[in-house]
């Protein structure tokens, strides 16, 4: 009977046990939160306008969930597989790497092209970036795990931008008005329902959008900055060049 009564309490002990740990389990999936950036390829800096510079957004992301987005335009979904696979072979590319690469010396200078940022999130939680300029122009001088980690990302942008990808759209945009009182045109009335700058312009203006305001936005003006370049007078008489892009589920939150 002793015997008996000691199993069943060991028994009872396990399954409470076990029930706090699928209790503690479920609760630390749902804590996880959103999916989070997990490798980055992106540009800087460059001889572009003002608004291109400050509009830009990654050339492709992947995100923990294994979402890729590239340019803020086109999407696909890796699986968990893939996902986990392409993080590990940026933390080799990137393991060794400073946060500013430098060419070997006897590499030609080029200027006015854009710096290129390669990003991995590593084991403890951290986003090591690494700036390297004028890759594509002198990649020969520079290590070869940073072009690969660069052709690595850019695969999975082209899968995005194929047939395999979508159209990625949020609910929330980037808009920026650009100073345009010297543009010749006939400017279109400020689009209703969209916000208009305010304070300093210099030399453009930047605010973030949701709801309302950014179906407006989304609806009145043509998406990216090859259109022509359209002017819209606010109701003060000021003219501006608006341009905008779809925020990526990480941007532009506290």
């Amino acid at each position: 009977m002793r015997l008996r009564m000691t199993l069943l309490v060991a028994v009872l002990s396990l399954t409470a046990a076990c029930g706090r740990a699928e209790s503690d389990m479920s609760a630390a999936t749902a804590d996880d939160g959103p999916a989070e950036p997990v490798a980055l390829w992106g540009a800087e800096g460059g001889y572009v306008t003002a608004t291109t510079n400050v509009l830009r957004p990654p050339r492709v992301v992947l995100y923990s969930d294994g979402l890729v987005i590239a340019e803020a335009t086109r999407q696909v979904r890796l699986s968990g597989a893939e996902t986990a696979a392409t993080v590990a072979s940026m933390e080799k590319y990137l393991r060794a790497q400073p946060p500013t690469a430098q060419p070997r010396p006897g590499a030609p200078m080029v200027t006015d092209v854009p710096t290129t940022v390669l990003a991995v999130r590593g084991k403890d939680g951290k986003m090591s970036q690494v700036r390297a300029e004028a890759l594509d122009q002198v990649a020969a001088f520079y290590p070869k795990e940073l072009s690969e980690a660069k052709k690595l990302m850019e695969g999975l942008g082209t899968r995005a931008a194929g047939a395999e990808g979508t159209d990625y759209a949020a609910t929330r945009v980037r808009m920026v008005a650009e100073g345009a009182a010297s543009a010749e045109g006939r400017p279109s009335p400020w689009p209703a329902g969209v916000p208009e700058p305010s304070g300093a312009v210099d030399p453009v203006w930047r605010t973030d959008l949701e709801g309302t305001a950014a179906s407006a936005v989304t609806k009145a003006v043509p998406a990216g900055q090859g259109h022509g370049r359209p002017l819209y007078k606010t109701g003060s008489g000021s003219l501006f060049v608006l341009s905008w892009r779809y925020l990526l589920p990480d941007e532009g939150k506290a």
